[in-house]
This record gives C-alpha cells, structure tokens and sequence, in this order.
C-alpha cells in the first residue's frame, strides 16, 4: 500500500510540476506571440520616406536631368518590381529664404520598410556602366548644396500623436 500511495503522491507531484509549468510559460508564450504579430503588421505597413534637395544657383536644369536620368529610372523601375507603390515629385511654385530653400521634394511610399533598400541593387540591374553612373552622380552631388531623407510616420489627427 506505501508504494501505491508513494506512486500517486510523485504523480500527483509531477502532475502538480506540469501544471505550474504550463500556466507559467502560457503568458511567455502569449506575449511572444502579440509581439510577433505587433512586428508583422507593422513590417506590412507602407514606408514613407521624403527625399530633400537643396541646388547650388542656376544648376537645377543640370542637376534635374541627372538626377532624371538616374533616381527617376531607378524609382520608376523599383515601382514596376512592386517596391515603390508610389511616388511624387515637388518643385517650389514660388521662392523661399536661402536658410529654407529647396529645389526638389520626393515623397516616396515603399510596400513596406524591408523593400526599401533595393535602389542600389536596381541601379546595377538597369545601368550596367557603373563606372559612368558614378561619374554622374557625382557630378550630381557636387550640385547639392544639402540633401536629407526623412522617414515619415502618418498619424491619426484624431489619436495621441503616434502611429
């Protein structure tokens, strides 16, 4: 009878071990599980990011048809490849201070963040003399007087400020 009464109290023990087991890896679990689906459905979320130049005086033409020739093709061929779904360009219709000019604006909307690195990977597809894209480009960047890249956030204007 003590082995039989021995054997239920460690079964019940282990039994007892699997329950406090299981109710305590239940909440990990459930959590792990809401910030995996948090990070899939923000990883799916368009990425919006704003493309800022600043010219030196009288070089726009030159610097619009190199930057045509290059970053227009290049956005053009990422949006046919699906990862731009959208992108416009923006020239002052007036002038501003020198403190805030600027020539061009590009607001770019990618499928999602993790699409968004492909420019240079596509620069290589579509213009195989690197050698003179560089050259070019160059050439471009000594026109800029400044330049950013600034991700945009679009928020509810009803909600508390944040995504």
């Amino acid at each position: 009878m003590k082995s039989r009464a021995s054997l239920r109290a460690q079964l019940l023990l282990f039994a007892v071990m699997v329950l406090v087991i299981t109710l305590v890896g239940v909440p990990q679990v459930r959590g792990q599980q809401g910030t995996a689906n948090a990070s899939v459905s923000a990883v799916d979320k368009p990425y919006l990011v704003e493309w800022v130049y600043k010219v030196k005086w009288g070089y726009a033409d030159e610097f619009w048809q190199l930057f045509k020739k290059y970053q227009i093709a290049t956005l053009n061929r990422e949006k046919e490849l699906g990862y731009v779904t959208s992108y416009t360009v923006y020239r002052p219709g007036l002038h501003a201070g020198e403190d805030s000019r600027w020539e061009y604006r590009i607001v770019i909307t990618y499928k999602n963040i993790s699409v968004s690195g492909h420019g240079s990977e596509v620069e290589k597809q579509i213009f195989p003399d690197q050698a003179t894209m560089k050259r070019e480009e160059n050439r471009r960047w000594e026109l800029t007087e400044a330049h950013y890249d600034l991700p945009i956030r679009v928020i509810d204007p009803n909600g508390d400020g944040t995504d």
